[in-house]
C-alpha cells in the first residue's frame, strides 16, 4: 500500500471514530435530559380557579385549567367519594380559600396521585350521587374547563304549602337578605375591575349583623359565600322561612360611565299577575294556596276562583307593603348617596316574586361610574349604606309589626295617644276608643269635660 492509501485509511478511521463519539455524546445528552423534559411536558397544566354551584338536588363544580386537561374518574363508597385523576397537572390549588361545602359535597381535597407529575382530587360526599365529569373547550369568554356534575338520585321533595292550619309563627321578624349574583356570575364589573358580587355580599353581611343584633329581628341570607344561586330560587328562601321581608342588594351598571345614584325596585303588577297565573294553573295546588278552607269547598272551580281571589288580595297587600318600605329606604339612603330614582320603580324581577312576602331590590349605586365604584370599595361607605337600610326596616316594622311577633306585643303594650282635632269632644273621643268618659278623665287628670284642639290625650287600655 502506498503512502496515499495509508493516509486515506487513517482519515476514514478518524471519521468513524468521531461519528461514534458524537453518537455516544448525543445518547448521553438525551439520557440526561429525558427526566427533565418529560417532567416539564407532563406537568405543564394547572388548575387556576374553582367554582361551585348548588341547586336543588345537583351540585356543579367547574375547574378552570390552563390547557386542555386529560383526566379519568371513579367512585368509592364507605365513605362516599369521587376521585378525579388529572394527567400532567400541577398540584397547586388551595381549597381552603374557597367555600365549597353544600348539600352533596362535604369537602374537596388533594390525595396521593398515580405519579409525581399528576394530580388527584377527592370529593368527600355527604351521600351517594350520580357523577359525570367532562371537559369544555376554551371560548372567547372562558378558558379550558373541567366540569364535575353531581346529582342526587333521591332528592328531598320540595316543601309544599300545607292544607292544615299554620303553626304559631316565630316571634322574631324574619328578614331575608339576598346578596345579588355570586359564584360564576360576577354581576357588573367596574372600570377598575370591581365585581358586583363582592360588593353585594359585603353590604349584605353588614346588614345581617345589624339585624341579628336587634332584639326581635332575625336575618336569613340567601347566600353567605361566593357561589351561584338562580334568581328563580332566591324567593324560595323567603317562602321556606315564612319571611316578613326580602331585601335583594345589587349595584347598577350602564354602557357609559356618567349615570350614578341608587334606586329601589318593587315587583310590577304585570309580573305579579303572571306569577299568580302560573301558580294557579295547577288545579291540584289550589287547595294548598287557601289552606284549611279547602276542606269546606267541594266544587273545584269554586275552589280555584276563591283561591285566586284570596291570593290576589294577599299579593296586592304584599306589593303595597313593598312600596311603603321602598319609600322609607329611599328617604334614608339619600342621606348617604344621591338617588338615581327618587321614587320606587317597578320591574319584572324574578327575585321579587315570593307571593306573600314584601320584597324590594336595592341598587346601591352604579358600579360602572368610576367615583361610585371607588365609594363602594370603601368599607365605611358600605357600612353607611347598610345602616340606612337597617334604619328603614326598623322604621317600617316599628309601626307595622307582623301579628304574633315580639314587636307586635311591644306595640300593643304601649299606651295609645290621641291628638284632639277640630270638632272633637271628650265624649266623642271616649266613644271612638270604647272607653268611658270617667276613665278618660282619670287617665289624663282632667277636672272638666273641656278639651282643646291639639291637646294630646292618653287613652286607657
Amino acid at each position: 500500500m502506498n503512502a496515499n492509501g495509508v493516509a486515506n485509511l487513517q482519515t476514514k478511521t478518524h471519521l468513524v471514530f468521531i461519528k461514534r463519539c458524537l453518537s455516544l455524546l448525543l445518547v448521553f445528552i438525551m439520557v440526561l435530559s429525558t427526566p427533565f423534559v418529560s417532567k416539564q411536558a407532563l406537568a405543564q397544566n394547572q388548575v387556576d380557579n374553582i367554582r361551585v354551584t348548588h341547586q336543588r338536588g345537583t351540585t356543579r363544580v367547574v375547574l378552570d385549567v390552563k390547557d386542555e386537561a386529560k383526566f379519568s374518574y371513579f367512585s368509592l363508597s364507605n365513605p362516599q367519594r369521587l376521585v378525579v385523576d388529572f394527567t400532567g397537572t400541577k398540584d397547586g390549588i388551595d381549597f381552603d380559600r374557597y367555600d365549597l361545602k353544600g348539600p352533596l359535597v362535604k369537602r374537596i381535597r388533594h390525595s396521593t396521585p398515580k405519579s409525581a407529575n399528576d394530580m388527584r382530587l377527592v370529593f368527600d360526599l355527604n351521600k351517594k350521587v350520580e357523577a359525570r365529569v367532562f371537559s369544555l373547550q376554551a371560548t372567547q369568554d372562558f378558558g379550558h374547563r373541567v366540569v364535575v356534575d353531581l346529582k342526587d338520585p333521591n332528592p328531598v321533595p320540595e316543601q309544599v304549602l300545607s292544607t292544615v292550619a299554620a303553626p304559631q309563627r316565630d316571634q322574631d321578624i324574619v328578614i331575608v337578605i339576598d346578596a345579588g349574583h355570586g359564584g360564576a356570575d360576577p354581576g357588573s364589573i367596574g372600570p377598575k375591575g370591581t365585581y358586583e358580587k363582592n360588593i353585594t355580599l359585603s353590604i349584605s353581611k353588614m346588614l345581617e349583623a345589624l339585624i341579628n343584633n336587634e332584639s326581635g329581628l332575625r336575618a336569613v341570607m340567601t347566600r353567605s359565600g361566593d357561589y351561584y344561586i338562580s334568581p328563580n330560587d332566591r324567593p324560595d328562601v323567603a317562602i321556606r322561612e315564612n319571611a316578613d321581608l326580602l331585601v335583594s342588594i345589587h349595584a347598577d351598571a350602564f354602557t357609559t360611565p356618567q349615570p350614578r345614584g341608587g334606586s329601589v325596585w318593587v315587583l310590577s303588577k304585570g309580573r305579579a299577575d303572571s306569577e299568580l297565573g302560573r301558580l294557579l294553573e295547577q288545579t291540584e295546588r289550589s287547595s294548598e294556596l287557601i289552606g284549611s278552607a279547602a276542606n269546606v269547598i267541594e266544587d273545584r272551580d269554586t275552589e280555584r276562583y276563591f283561591a285566586e281571589t284570596i291570593f290576589n288580595m294577599s299579593m296586592d297587600l304584599s306589593r303595597a307593603s313593598s312600596y311603603d318600605i321602598s319609600n322609607k329606604v329611599i328617604s334614608e339612603m339619600k342621606k348617604v348617596t344621591r338617588m338615581h330614582k327618587k321614587a320606587p320603580q317597578s320591574a319584572s324581577l324574578a327575585v321579587l316574586t315570593a307571593p306573600e312576602t314584601p320584597s324590594i331590590l336595592v341598587e346601591v349605586g352604579f358600579i360602572s361610574n368610576p367615583q361610585e365604584e371607588k365609594n363602594l370599595n370603601w368599607r365605611e361607605y358600605r357600612q353607611r349604606l347598610a345602616n340606612s337600610m337597617f334604619t328603614s326596616i326598623k322604621r317600617y316594622f316599628k309601626v307595622n309589626p307582623p301579628e304574633g311577633t315580639l314587636w307586635a306585643k311591644r306595640l300593643a303594650s304601649e299606651p295609645i295617644k290621641h291628638k284632639v282635632a277640630r270638632g272633637e269632644s271628650l265624649s266623642v273621643i271616649a266613644q271612638r276608643y270604647s272607653v268611658s268618659v270617667k276613665d278618660l278623665k282619670e287617665a289624663n287628670n282632667l277636672r272638666s269635660d273641656m278639651v282643646r284642639i291639639g291637646q294630646v290625650l292618653l287613652i286607657p287600655n
